[in-house]
């Protein structure tokens, strides 16, 4: 019989934090028909009105910023300044969304060359479903669900059951702020009924946020109902050090870019492509600023790397590294299971990864860095593009133009970033390409994911 409570852990300490009943099919479908319902009222109420209702969960976001950022670094084991700068990021995107909105979503008129005169008018579509992971508990969540619900839409959500009080913690912000209830749903359901779901009539999008193979897997139920998706999927991100790099800003972006959010992140800096002129060099540096990452107590403002999410993620994890040595990569530092509580991995760096391993082919989702060794910059290049996933990447060289026209004409991912990294902005659209998934969000472009673009001609 299947379980119908969810637990939570604590995955510093790994004691239990909470639990909380699943919905019943009933109650599943009941909640979608109330999001309907509220949809439906929603949809007409002016864009304008919209927005300032939106900003004001930014700003609730921003007031209760340390009670949401503690939920999450005890829910999912994310350092606090990580969990407050993910708040911050959120309150951003409100505040963006909220001044950016009305003109994204406004009305554009035509000239026909037969003399009619053509609107294009970008209207809602009624509840939108989005299925979401634990690595950012608010921001996954607040990516998909302020665009959607500035476009007028309804918004469910299924969040991942390690983070189901984060999760509920918005719903409760939203409406703080005067969000009508139940046009934001949080869905306490299972992979079974999150199928039901997606078939029903009254969900008329899918936005996921996952791996590859689970995105594959949502896409197809979604396809046999003719359901549009926007999928934002797993990467292993590759970022090149050029013969011109300077390696002491690489070095330092390098580590932070493996180790944020204890490098359980999509858009996480991953493989690293050394050019051979600068290689030992970059390796030396970057091995020692490895080994010098501190682990422990999320909660404590010294630490540098977490614990990771879940004791199954880690014991993948390390499986990834097993494998890699195994198939002839060098392990430079960490590469260990800890003793004691928590489900910790230290900073690990693999050195002399070649194609066939999983720290080449592979996600490794966790604070585990892949060196390879490129011939020249152009070999970087190629080494980058060799890989069946294309997120993000970045590129380090004093040249900034010629890396600009890197990352323009030859980088084959949705984002570069040059000279630094970065997750996300709320100006700048976020989505892959390849098994990274498809779509778009931020910048605009979410708020017209799933809209009806609606065409009226009118005689001439």
């Amino acid at each position: 019989m299947t379980d119908r409570t969810i637990t939570t852990v604590n995955p510093a300490t790994e004691t239990e934090l909470a639990r909380y009943e699943r919905m019943n099919d009933d109650q599943m479908f009941e909640a979608l028909k109330a999001c309907h319902d509220a949809f439906d009222e929603w949809r007409l109420t002016p864009a304008t009105r919209r927005a300032e209702i939106i900003a004001r969960i930014g700003q609730q976001l921003s007031s209760r910023k340390e009670e949401l950022a503690q939920l999450m670094t005890d829910e999912v084991g994310k350092l606090i300044g990580d969990s407050r700068d993910e708040v911050d990021l959120c309150a951003a995107i409100c505040e963006w969304t909220a001044k950016q909105g009305p003109e994204v979503l406004a009305d554009e008129h035509r000239s026909l060359q037969d003399g009619r005169q053509g609107i294009i008018t970008y209207s809602p579509v009624g509840v939108i479903y989005g299925i979401q992971p634990w690595n950012f508990p608010a921001y996954q969540a607040v990516r998909y669900s302020i665009a959607n619900l500035m476009a007028g839409n309804g918004v469910l959500l299924k969040h991942a059951a390690n983070c189901t009080g984060s999760g509920l913690l918005l719903r409760e912000i939203y409406e703080s702020a005067g969000l009508p209830k139940n046009l934001f749903t949080v869905m306490t359901i299972d992979h079974d009924q999150s199928d039901k779901l997606i078939a029903h009539e009254l969900v008329r999008g899918v936005t996921m946020t996952g791996s590859a193979s689970g995105g594959s897997i949502i896409a197809k139920t979604a396809g046999e109902h003719l359901k549009k998706t926007v999928l934002e999927l797993g990467s292993n991100d590759a970022y090149l050090v050029l013969e011109d790099a300077d390696l002491d800003l690489a070095v330092k972006t390098c580590v932070a870019g493996r180790i944020y959010n204890n490098g359980e992140t999509c858009v996480n800096a991953k493989r690293f492509i050394v050019t051979d002129a600068v290689y030992d060099a970059f390796v030396e540096r970057y091995v020692d600023a490895m080994s010098k990452v501190v682990a422990g107590n999320p909660n404590d403002e010294e630490t540098g790397l977490g614990p990771m999410a879940r004791g199954d993620l880690r014991d993948t994890l390390h499986q990834q590294v097993r494998d890699s040595v195994d198939k002839g990569a060098r392990i430079a530092c960490g590469g260990s299971l800890p003793g004691g509580q928590g489900y910790y991995y230290p900073a690990t760096v693999l050195t002399d990864v070649k194609p066939g391993q999983p720290a080449y082919d592979e996600e490794l989702f966790g604070p585990v860095a892949s060196v390879i060794r490129a011939e020249d910059d152009e070999d970087a290049m190629r080494i980058a593009n060799d890989s069946r996933f294309g997120l993000g990447g970045g590129i380090f060289s004093k040249d900034e133009a010629r890396a600009t026209e890197l990352a323009r004409t030859h980088f084959d991912t949705g984002m570069v970033f040059i000279n630094h990294f970065n997750l996300a902005t709320p100006e700048m659209p976020f989505g892959g390409v390849k098994d990274s998934g498809y779509g778009r969000e931020h910048g605009g472009f979410g708020m017209r994911e799933f809209v009806n673009a609606k065409a009226i001609a009118i005689a001439a």
